[in-house]
């Protein structure tokens, strides 16, 4: 285990934090802490930064009720950054979004491996910026009603292609639903942490029988 004593703070007595979300894997923000500031955070088992615009102590969520509770805090190979793994309460960044980086510089169409977080990460990026001539964008703009109303439409597909016994179409129909249940989550503040969060929730498992069941 590394010692507090041990870790290269630069010459402002700052060392950056790197967020990560211990159920996406999602890097959430970049931070920086100062030896009292990471002190708090290992006694209170929340993330507590250095504000370096307002030269302050920074617990995360004391003002607005959005705590990071800390998994674990990893150093680098050399000492000189932190890698902070926590569950939240809600968004990380001041603008309400779930991550601060939602702004992709480039992303390799070959390279880049699906995946929900991704996706969501990709829907919120057009809340923001509002592409022209996204559809996603355009769902944003005609805002919840219109969203709800697609959201209605695909739940109709869906039972018309299970219902004719048409595995592939049936498929294509979740998948729609799915991504517009996924606008309907961003436009209403919703996160996948929110759903998964709900499910383990109601996820338990009786010993006795030793079966796994859902709560109702």
């Amino acid at each position: 285990m590394v010692d507090i004593k041990d870790l290269k703070f630069d010459d402002k007595g700052l060392i950056p934090a790197i967020v990560v979300d211990a159920i996406t894997k999602k890097v959430l923000t970049l931070a920086y802490m100062n030896e009292e500031s990471l002190n708090i955070s290992l006694k209170e088992h929340k993330t507590c930064f250095w504000s370096r615009s307002r030269q302050e102590l920074w617990l995360k969520g004391e003002t607005s009720g959005n705590f990071q509770h800390i998994v674990s805090i990893t150093a680098d190979c050399d000492r000189d950054a932190l890698v902070v793994v926590v569950e939240k309460d809600g968004p990380a960044c001041h603008k309400g979004t779930d991550s601060c980086f939602t702004e992709p510089l480039f992303i390799s169409d070959e390279l880049t491996e699906f995946s929900l977080e991704g996706l969501m990460t990709m829907l919120e990026g057009r809340k923001i910026e509002k592409k022209e001539g996204s559809y996603t964008t355009y769902l944003f703009e005609k805002g919840l009603d219109k969203i709800l109303k697609k959201v209605g439409e695909e739940c109709t597909e869906v039972i018309i292609a299970a219902k004719a016994d048409d595995k592939k179409e049936t498929i294509y129909e979740i998948a729609d639903l799915a991504y517009h249940v996924m606008v309907l989550m961003l436009e209403m503040g919703i996160s996948l942490e929110d759903i998964h969060n709900e499910l383990k929730g109601r996820h338990v498992i009786d010993h006795k029988v030793k079966q796994e069941k859902m709560t109702s």
